[in-house]
């Protein structure tokens, strides 16, 4: 009978380890390896790659303090306090945090980086960023209406160019990651988004007829329910139809972060546009390349994928014919089979900076992280 009891417990008891426990040893090493190459890439004043663009450095900074080796309330290592001390001192009048440029672009990334790290103190420095965000969405037909192609939608800046998908939804990742920082009132009254005409924006990127009232839209196989980078531009050469419309084609990037833009606007998994972009990503499902665009962009695509299947709630993602993906498990041995020797990983593509191995090694280790903290717990 005794020997019946352990045979029969020792069952309970592997059944109840995670089909993942292997793989997460090894994305914890392989985190752990990516983050201490990007120690080293720090340099003496506190910042990583380029000074001018600050992101590199709260990229950095985020996947150094989401990393599931680091133990809870465990101190920060003095190279990532130092880090957050150089990423402040670009704090601007206005609260945004960047230095030549690009000031939404390298604000979100910072204000990630900021509350990723749960620390109080730079709790008001947060707090003005996330209004510099907010104040740089797109107004610019008639006040409060989203009349214009890129109205609701946030840009690299500028306010005088476009809008796009790809800082939009930066953007909007940092204004709901700093949301509970000021939901308590103690920063006084704080203002919000104007999330209908986010919605708005982020349904004139995708190719859905029934909800973009843009011309090119199109329910053509090939496109249907992706994303575009902007209401009048994609980074995919289009194709004539029969019918004899051009729509702007989808790919793969725009249409993960198009999805995760969705759920921080908290549409309903049954709304038509979220479904229509998991079809769609379900129909180019691939780990080889970023559909549309080929290795252009292939991190950015690969954390774009973890955030927005981890956000959805998604463990096994539907496929064309009735199969499905374990995404988990397909991008967690794809990024361990691209780290190089010395923990860091490179785009051999340059397109959109991935040339740069701290950019592509900070994409790399968040997206490992996001599926280490997405894992169920059994």
């Amino acid at each position: 009978m005794k020997t019946l009891f352990l045979l029969l417990t020792a069952g309970i008891a592997c059944a109840d380890v995670s089909p993942y426990a292997s793989l997460q040893q090894e994305m914890k090493l392989a985190i752990a390896r990516g983050n201490a190459w990007l120690a080293t890439q720090q340099k003496a004043e506190g910042h990583w790659d380029d000074p001018e663009t600050p992101a590199f450095s709260a990229l950095a900074l985020t996947a150094a303090v989401r990393d599931p080796n680091r133990k809870a309330g465990e101190e920060k290592p003095a190279h990532v306090k130092k880090g957050f001390t150089w990423l402040l001192t670009n704090q601007k009048e206005d609260g945004g945090i960047f230095n030549k440029g690009l000031s939404v672009y390298n604000t979100a990334t910072s204000v990630t980086a900021l509350a990723s790290a749960g620390d109080e103190a730079y709790e008001a420095a947060i707090v003005r960023a996330r209004k510099h965000l907010i104040n740089n969405q797109w107004d610019k037909g008639e006040k409060g209406k989203p009349d214009e192609a890129n109205d609701g939608g946030i840009g690299y800046g500028s306010k005088n160019d476009r809008s796009d998908m790809s800082n939009t939804h930066l953007a909007l990742e940092a204004i709901v990651l700093s949301q509970k920082i000021i939901q308590d009132g103690k920063h006084g009254e704080q203002p919000d988004l104007d999330w209908g005409a986010a919605v708005q924006f982020i349904s004139r990127c995708q190719n859905l007829e029934e909800t973009n009232d843009r011309d090119w839209a199109s329910n053509d196989p090939k496109n249907k329910g992706g994303f575009v980078y902007g209401p009048n531009e994609s980074k995919v050469e289009s194709e004539k139809l029969p019918s004899g419309k051009t729509p702007l084609r989808s790919y793969g990037s725009m249409s993960y972060v198009g999805l995760l833009s969705l759920i921080y606007a908290k549409l309903s998994p049954d709304d038509q546009r979220v479904v229509a972009v998991k079809e769609w990503l379900g129909k180019n499902y691939t780990m080889d390349e970023n559909p549309g665009v080929g290795a252009q962009g292939l991190y950015y695509y690969y954390s774009a994928m973890a955030k927005a299947l981890s956000a959805s709630g998604i463990d096994k993602l539907s496929l064309e014919g009735g199969k499905t993906a374990d995404w988990r498990k397909d991008l967690c041995e794809k990024l361990l089979s691209k780290q190089r020797e010395n923990g860091s990983w490179v785009n051999d593509n340059g397109r959109w900076m991935e040339s740069n191995a701290v950019l592509s090694t900070a994409y790399a280790v968040m997206a490992l992280e996001q599926i280490y903290d997405s894992i169920p717990q059994r």
